[in-house]
């Protein structure tokens, strides 16, 4: 049956919860322990998963998933793609992950990729509506207008942070389309609506439309509006963001998920800002202006054939790069204290300073998961620690062990390090693969072990081993 013919879920007074778990048996229990304070949505699999929320009109903005999921139940593979799939289809929601005893490192990954903390398992139910409650806490400060008013104040002082206010001020009040191009996680919505609160239609409406969240065959009309009975499910005629949008802004996130099919509808709304209802032949007109963002390299999308080169040239008549936060500097700190005063004060906790190793190993970061991570982090640190001082091991504690040790080369794809691994074999000379990955755990124990200032319990723990285990790997004539 096609998805326009399945009933919609009518919204309940309860939050929405995305609950992710392939055992039967844990599944059932944490249903049983959170039906109370949550409307659970309960999947068994990332694909089960998205397919659930693309049939739905109400998205939840909480999660909590296991990393392990089918196919590969012992690898968190799927779990980290489901992350990624949950926060380009709703940016704000809060993941919490469910992890196994000693999968730190995996957990700390799935923090970076945007999950704002874990749970470790066998589950603790308790535990667990603790962490869920914290989540919504943060969801509920963002949701205030102190909290919209300082985001869209773009922190930060940096060269990159002043140029990027320079091209919002002179592309805001023309009213061409502009194309936001940036990692994930860095805040390409936000300089989105920024443009929007300074164009001449700051007072139209602003809407956004999210081409990862919907199901391929509900774009056309979802975007354009349909006529009563046009297909299977519309018991009425509905307008589609386009006339919503009226002659305000509609911003497009994740145009490079949308299908090939749409793009040159959407091209001939661009070019002359025609369009009709699926299912009429009246011919509407849309003033709104498009702001289009991706994290997608779109003109290799479209030299590979994946999103039309006609439509990329359009949409980027004013093209903005979003700079990761690793190269923004200072610019961390700034926003480690926006954010740290934007949820104490929300949620009425004493803020956390740090010493200077701790400030120190901040900068030193690189953030993979950008500003999202950067904030996730903040949150946790508030609601672990409200007015302590903290040491750079307990900062530490909440980043992604591999971006720590690696810098940059933490953020380079499987197949950029297997490509770099194939040059190393083929022109590198002689090659010892044990004294290579010898080598590379050497430098993660003496990583640890600097952060910790010599502490060995707190240098495993950042390891995610036994203490008797990196006791032996040092060896007798450690001290």
């Amino acid at each position: 049956m096609p998805d326009q013919a399945q009933p919609l879920p009518v919204a309940t007074a309860l939050p929405l919860l995305l609950l992710v778990d392939d055992d039967p048996l844990i599944a059932d229990t944490l249903q049983f322990a959170l039906r109370k304070q949550f409307s659970v949505i309960a999947a068994d699999s990332c694909t089960h998963a998205l397919r659930l929320l693309r049939q739905r009109n109400t998205l939840p903005h909480l999660a909590l998933i296991d990393l392990g999921l089918p196919p590969h139940p012992h690898k968190p593979d799927e779990g980290f793609r489901l992350i990624g799939e949950l926060l380009a289809m709703i940016p704000d929601i809060k993941i919490v992950v469910l992890s196994g005893q000693s999968d730190e490192v995996n957990a700390r990954h799935a923090r970076a990729l945007g999950a704002v903390d874990f749970v470790a398992k066998p589950c603790d139910p308790q535990a667990i509506c603790a962490t869920l409650a914290r989540a919504q806490q943060a969801l509920q400060a963002e949701a205030t207008p102190e909290a919209e008013i300082g985001d869209l104040a773009l922190v930060g002082g940096s060269p990159l942070l002043q140029r990027l206010r320079s091209q919002i001020r002179q592309f805001a009040p023309a009213p061409f389309p502009v194309l936001i191009v940036g990692e994930s996680g860095t805040g390409k919505e936000l300089v989105a609506h920024a443009l929007h609160l300074a164009s001449p239609a700051a007072q139209k409406p602003y809407l956004v439309f999210n081409c990862a969240a919907i199901a391929p065959n509900l774009v056309e009309s979802t975007l354009f509006g349909h006529a009563k009975g046009a297909f299977t499910g519309a018991a009425s005629t509905r307008p589609g963001y386009f006339e919503d949008a009226g002659d305000g802004t509609l911003f497009l996130d994740e145009i490079g998920e949308l299908p090939l099919e749409m793009q040159a509808k959407l091209l001939r709304v661009l070019e002359t800002g025609d369009f009709q209802r699926v299912g009429e032949t009246q011919v509407r007109f849309s003033k709104a202006r498009i702001v289009a963002a991706t994290n997608r390299d779109l003109r290799e999308e479209a030299r590979a054939g994946r999103f039309r080169a006609d439509l990329y040239h359009r949409l980027s008549v004013f093209s903005i790069d979003m700079p990761p936060l690793r190269e923004l500097g200072h610019d961390r700190l700034a926003l480690l204290a926006h954010f740290r005063s934007q949820y104490c004060k929300q949620m009425q906790y004493q803020p956390f300073g740090l010493a200077p190793d701790a400030e120190a190993a901040w900068l030193a970061y690189p953030f993979p998961g950008n500003v999202r991570e950067l904030r996730n982090i903040v949150i946790r640190l508030v609601t672990k620690y409200p007015g302590q001082t903290l040491a750079a091991v307990t900062v530490c504690a909440e980043f992604d062990v591999g971006a720590l040790a690696g810098g940059q080369q933490a953020a380079e794809t499987a197949d950029d390090l297997i490509a770099a691994a194939m040059r190393e074999l083929q022109y590198g000379g002689e090659f010892n693969l044990d004294q290579t990955l010898k080598a590379w755990e050497n430098r993660y124990i003496e990583a640890a072990l600097r952060l910790s200032r010599g502490n060995v319990s707190q240098a495993a723990k950042l390891l995610g081993i036994n203490r008797t285990t990196l006791y032996g790997r040092l060896g007798p004539d450690f001290k």
